[in-house]
């Protein structure tokens, strides 16, 4: 680490210690949800230890935000800044990156409750930090410009994971789907075996695709007019992609949600 970048931290660290004195100097009142998520930046960097030769480790990959929200209102209103872009999970791995620490696999979830439990730290927002007993293998046989990992979490499918750096992605039951005249329609690439139980019954032969996009450099997930929908979770919040639709930007750590069926999604940096 060099002096410039050892410079920046340290302001930066000033400036985050200066604008926190100041929140709680000046607040009458609960908490409201931007300085909730700056609650929660704080509490992650609290959290960050020295490692070796003056380096720093974040020894956490999950990590749970409970938000009091006891109304409807209330949820909407702290969803219209965590889940803006950047995105909290977003905005937790820019404040790592920026002190050093990487973190493989990071994983956000927000969850909303109606009231604060004992023991809670502060009344409107408690964080719980774990670390996954296995990571996600890195990324392999996908190329160098894009790639994208589809990990089954739930369902059965021909492989555990797939990793794939393919311009456009099939997802369905069966590897190949056919007409009554036994004419190929489709390969999928995510295959979901048929006659494995009910969880699979719910994904349909041709159920949906992901796109990459070489003008913006992003996946896409659309919807192939499926039987029972495509969906994401994102951060706890549920995200439907319609059917016929130019698609829904996927990011890391999303759960794409086919019927019933779910993967959990890694994109190559």
């Amino acid at each position: 680490m060099n002096i410039l970048t050892k410079a920046r931290q340290l302001e930066s660290k000033l400036a985050r210690t200066f604008d926190r004195a100041a929140q709680q100097w000046s607040r009458s009142g609960p908490r409201g949800p931007l300085e909730m998520l700056h609650t929660v930046l704080d509490a992650v960097e609290d959290r960050i230890e020295p490692a070796r030769r003056g380096t720093h480790v974040f020894p956490f990959n999950r990590i749970k935000v409970s938000v009091v929200a006891p109304s409807r209102e209330a949820r909407v209103r702290c969803a219209a800044v965590f889940d803006e872009d950047p995105s909290l999970q977003e905005r937790i791995a820019g404040r790592l990156r920026e002190l050093g620490c990487e973190v493989p696999g990071l994983q956000v979830r927000i969850v909303y409750v109606a009231e604060a439990e004992p023991g809670w730290a502060t009344p409107e927002i408690h964080i719980d930090f774990a670390r996954a007993a296995t990571a996600d293998p890195p990324l392999t046989g996908v190329g160098t410009a894009h790639g994208i990992r589809l990990t089954i979490v739930s369902g059965s499918a021909e492989k555990p994971a797939y990793a794939l750096a393919l311009g456009r992605v099939n997802l369905g039951r069966r590897a190949e789907v056919r007409d009554r005249g036994n004419r190929l329609v489709r390969t999928n690439h995510v295959v979901f075996t048929d006659g494995t139980g009910p969880i699979n019954e719910t994904v349909s032969r041709c159920h949906a695709h992901i796109d990459y996009r070489d003008s913006t450099g992003k996946y896409h997930i659309a919807d192939d007019r499926s039987a029972h929908g495509t969906a994401i979770v994102r951060s706890g919040r549920t995200i439907p992609v319609p059917a016929g639709s130019r698609g829904v930007r996927l990011r890391t750590g999303d759960e794409v949600v086919l019927g019933e069926a779910r993967l959990r999604v890694r994109i190559a940096d």
